[in-house]
């Protein structure tokens, strides 16, 4: 079997750039079980409500949702246990500072598979209030709208 190349996409968490502030990304591998990988291979997986801590100079991704294997057996996995993220001594040690800092969490954006393996995208995140969200969506619709009346302008002239 040749080697995977590229990246594909499993599964995207929307809903944090909506809810928060990004500052800093890091890519971190994950430690799966194999009924994990070939789950996420179907494409199965959601990061709706999960989130990473650093607990005692390791990195966890708790919460993640990756469905049981459907034609596993009874080594499946548990959906939602606590998987442990790979990364960096200097990179745990930036995000256990930050997410001590108040107001700041840890959030993961998607899980995708890079060359084959298994990766997660994490950022650092300050959480969004009410009306940024608001400013957020009115800015996106001004620029849409100013994009429309471009496209328009440009098919008559």
């Amino acid at each position: 079997m040749a080697k995977e190349v590229g990246r594909k996409l499993v599964a995207q968490n929307k809903k944090a750039r909506h809810d928060y502030h990004l500052h800093d990304t890091f890519e971190a591998g994950l430690v799966l079980t194999g009924t994990e990988v070939k789950s996420l291979r179907a494409g199965r997986a959601s990061l709706s409500d999960a989130y990473v801590t650093v607990d005692q100079g390791e990195v966890w991704l708790r919460n993640a949702n990756i469905p049981e294997y459907a034609f596993g057996t009874w080594t499946n996995h548990a959906p939602k246990r606590t998987r442990k993220l790979l990364l960096h001594r200097k990179e745990i040690a930036k995000l256990d500072r930050e997410s001590t800092a108040t107001g700041r969490t840890i959030v993961p954006l998607q899980i995708y598979f890079q060359d084959g393996y298994a990766k997660v995208l994490i950022a650092v995140a300050t959480g969004k209030r009410e009306w940024d969200k608001r400013q957020t969506i009115a800015e996106r619709d001004a620029k849409r709208e100013t994009e429309r009346a471009l496209r328009v302008r440009t098919k008559r002239g």
